[in-house]
């Protein structure tokens, strides 16, 4: 089993490349070299290993980003390697082969290869394989939206997104049309905003109406929803009117 050996990166490279580390296997001491060298320059610290036991006691005294993995080894061969490595880490690993047949790369990317590069290979070429794949493997997650929420709950009261229903503090169930669900949704969804009659109308099928005309068709719409809730509009405590302006949901809501 080959000692360990290790290429330093230059000084001049960058430093996203300087912090990943690189694990070239190949029983050639030259082409370990020739891998080994454009590698360093481009940045990455690059140690080397001669069979699988060498890269295994590589892989188990240090943090490798990336296996550049010879085909032709003895004992356990490249395609095999790859195999066991799969079975218990994801790092990422280019196959490097004499062999330049489709059917060779097949198999290794059936294996779990991520990368092939056939000798003899351009140190550019090399470099780049590399960089694509370290980029595909580590490239940042996308924050993940969270879910939307099931249900608002205000002073009591329960709005079941998922089912459109609207339950009492007693757990009563409540009709609502369609336009009294959308009216209410969309005042939970902006509680303690002002919304004027406009904002209002455009949830119904009332949108080219005149000025006045909307006022008083939004106004019929609170006045219902306000029944529904049980609330007085001449002491309303929930959906409160902002004279000149519109109505307020006046409640503290929590989604779930």
């Amino acid at each position: 089993m080959t000692a360990q050996a290790e290429v330093r990166p230059q000084p001049s490279v960058a430093p996203q490349a300087a912090s990943r580390t690189l694990l070239v296997v190949d029983d050639d001491e030259d082409i370990r070299t020739l891998v080994a060298e454009p590698l360093a320059n481009a940045g990455y610290t690059v140690l080397t290993a001669s069979d699988g036991p060498s890269m295994f006691a590589m892989l188990n005294d240090h943090s490798v980003d990336l296996i550049v993995l010879d085909l032709n080894l003895p004992g356990e061969d490249g395609l095999s390697l790859c195999r066991m490595t799969r079975a218990t880490r994801d790092t990422p690993i280019i196959m490097l082969t004499a062999r330049g047949e489709a059917i060779d790369r097949v198999i290794g990317l059936e294996v779990g290869a991520d990368d092939y590069i056939t000798k003899p290979f351009e140190p550019r070429e090399l470099v780049a394989r590399v960089r694509s794949v370290m980029r595909r493997a580590y490239a940042p997650m996308a924050p993940q939206e969270p879910p939307p929420p099931k249900r608002a709950i205000f002073q009591g009261w329960t709005l079941d997104f998922e089912n459109r229903r609207l339950s009492d503090p007693k757990g009563r169930v409540v009709m609502l049309s369609g336009n009294e669900y959308s009216l209410l949704k969309f005042l939970v969804e902006h509680a303690n905003e002002v919304l004027t009659r406009e904002q209002l109308l455009t949830l119904t099928s009332q949108p080219m109406l005149m000025d006045s005309a909307a006022q008083r068709v939004a106004d019929l719409q609170i006045s219902r929803l306000r029944q529904k809730l049980s609330d007085d509009a001449r002491a309303s405590q929930l959906i409160m009117t902002v004279r000149s302006q519109g109505y307020v949901l006046a409640a503290a809501v929590k989604f779930e």
